[in-house]
């Protein structure tokens, strides 16, 4: 029998209340580098050379260690068998050190040669700082590869409010590191120091969770092991898990990839788009799976009886997902614009670059919905110990990506004769057609697996209906309001959108605001 344990959704209402501090501290820091940078040169070369230890994090922190380490390391915790748990985690840390350092010295000596798979676009100052930038930033990535190692141990113990509250004091250093040295420095200058920033903020999100994972597992004897059974069936799944749990990153990668022909403006754009685009991703989608599969993994008993309870909790966690995302893709897509404006618009951030960036957003926002549903249903196949399924749809979906991407990105817009920067909006509506492929291949391969379940499509298209209703209504409020100053607009727009939203799908019985309420409640 399975130990007593908190439901899901107070789990997701952690994990959710600690990625909205770390995205609106995030928003906070974006507004500044926007006010700062705009879309300048710098903010490119920044963004193309952040792309190393923010690709590492959001696949060492918040997909592959989790994916390929939770599993195992729930099920001998839930069999009780916690020495040999404490003794994989060691192993694991021990292992994740060395792969680091080995990488970190690679990195920073052949930056000059890897800034050709970053920003093969770049050339001359720009190119030049975006490998100082990258150089700097090595370390940094090395360090978040040890917070998604304590992420991994928090979130099997259901510790999971720390693990995602913990980037919130990175953050507060990249801020920080603005405000001293972005009235005083040029562009090319700032984004140095804002480099050393983002490494020391690094170290600060390793060390504020290392004395609860140190508590959870003491006395902690780092050890290398290769031969032990747990550690190799880590080992065997990290590969596969890498690509497929990875594919929204691994997709952003090919976005910047293919964006650094089309100019250093067309990276940045990209840049500002996924922050927005990752807030919903990371609240709703990451945190209902990260919940789950901690939970999945530890369900014992038969085939059918396993099957039976994943498909109950895939049921609940797509019908929450689905309540929160729907509308905030349709408000992307309307309203974008007004949620650009509010955040990013100031000093070198202008209205040019508010509809360049509104575009952009508009294209990843097709596929939002898929990208955060297809996580929760990798999350059961790895719960099920299957990572070679979601790793050949991962790949479909990378080749899509990419394909669909250059088409159009570059042929697309000369045929009907538009500027070539408006290619970066083909870049991401494409890989939003590739996540609805990949979405769709994983559904069916799982319903294969554990049965079908019902699709929820009447309840999604309602839920569409009331979000594109209170879009109209938000666009109406808009155009009535007297004064244009972003600030002051975006809570007048936004707020009465998403009361409608709430509002109607009470009435309609679609959810509950009091459970909705106790769910947040129970989470803090």
């Amino acid at each position: 029998m399975n130990q007593p344990r908190k439901s899901t959704r107070t789990h997701a209402a952690a994990v959710a209340g600690g990625i909205l501090l770390t995205r609106l501290m995030g928003l906070v820091r974006e507004r500044v580098f926007a006010h700062y940078f705009g879309t300048s040169d710098a903010a490119g070369a920044f963004r193309a050379a952040f792309r190393i230890p923010n690709l590492l994090q959001n696949l060492f922190g918040e997909g592959v260690l989790s994916a390929s380490f939770i599993p195992v390391y729930a099920r001998l915790n839930a069999e009780e068998r916690h020495e040999e748990a404490s003794q994989l985690a060691e192993a694991i840390f021990a292992l994740l050190f060395l792969i680091t350092a080995v990488l970190v010295a690679a990195g920073v000596f052949a930056t000059p040669w890897l800034i050709d798979l970053i920003a093969p676009g770049f050339k001359g100052a720009t190119r030049e700082l975006t490998i100082r930038l990258v150089q700097i930033l090595f370390p940094g990535a090395a360090l978040l590869v040890f917070s998604a190692w304590c992420l991994g141990v928090l979130n099997s113990h259901r510790r999971f409010f720390l693990s995602y509250a913990a980037p919130v004091v990175w953050n507060l250093a990249m801020i920080t590191t603005l405000l001293w040295g972005g009235p005083h420095h040029m562009e090319s200058r700032l984004a140095i120091l804002l480099a050393i920033g983002s490494v020391v903020g690094s170290a600060l999100q390793f060390f504020v969770q290392l004395p609860t994972v140190l508590r959870l597992l003491w006395p902690l004897r780092p050890r290398l092991d290769f031969t032990g059974e747990h550690v190799r069936t880590v080992s065997r799944t990290f590969g596969p898990v890498f690509v497929s749990r990875g594919v929204v990153q691994i997709s952003a990668y090919l976005d910047a990839w293919l964006g650094s022909f089309l100019g250093p403006a067309a990276v940045a754009a990209l840049g500002y788009a996924q922050t927005l685009y990752m807030l919903p991703f990371s609240l709703f989608g990451m945190a209902v799976s990260a919940a789950e599969l901690p939970t999945m993994s530890s369900e014992l008993g038969s085939a059918e009886e396993v099957g039976t309870a994943l498909r109950r909790r895939l049921s609940a966690g797509l019908q929450q997902i689905a309540y929160f995302v729907i509308p905030s893709a349709a408000a992307f897509l309307a309203l974008g614009d007004v949620v650009i404006a509010t955040i990013y618009r100031s000093g070198h951030f202008g209205h040019a670059d508010v509809v360049f960036v509104w575009a952009v957003l508009s294209g990843s926002s097709v596929g939002l919905l898929a990208s955060t549903s297809g996580r929760l249903y990798s999350s059961a196949f790895y719960a099920l110990r299957d990572t070679r399924t979601p790793l050949n749809f991962a790949v479909v979906r990378v080749i899509l990506t990419f394909g669909l991407g250059y088409c159009c990105a570059f042929p697309l817009p000369r045929l009907l004769g538009l500027d070539h920067r408006w290619g970066t909006a083909g870049l991401t509506l494409s890989a939003g057609i590739a996540g609805w492929v990949e979405f769709l291949l994983l559904r069916r391969a799982l319903h294969r697996r554990i049965g079908a379940m019902a699709p929820g499509t009447g309840r999604n298209l309602r839920l569409w209906a009331v979000a594109l209703l209170a879009a109209a209504i938000g666009y109406g409020v808009e155009r009535a309001l007297p004064f244009h100053r972003p600030l002051l607009v975006g809570p007048c727009v936004l707020i009465p959108y998403a009361a409608v939203y709430l509002g109607v799908t009470q009435m309609m019985g679609i959810a509950n605001l009091s459970s909705i309420a106790r769910v947040f409640k129970r989470g803090r």
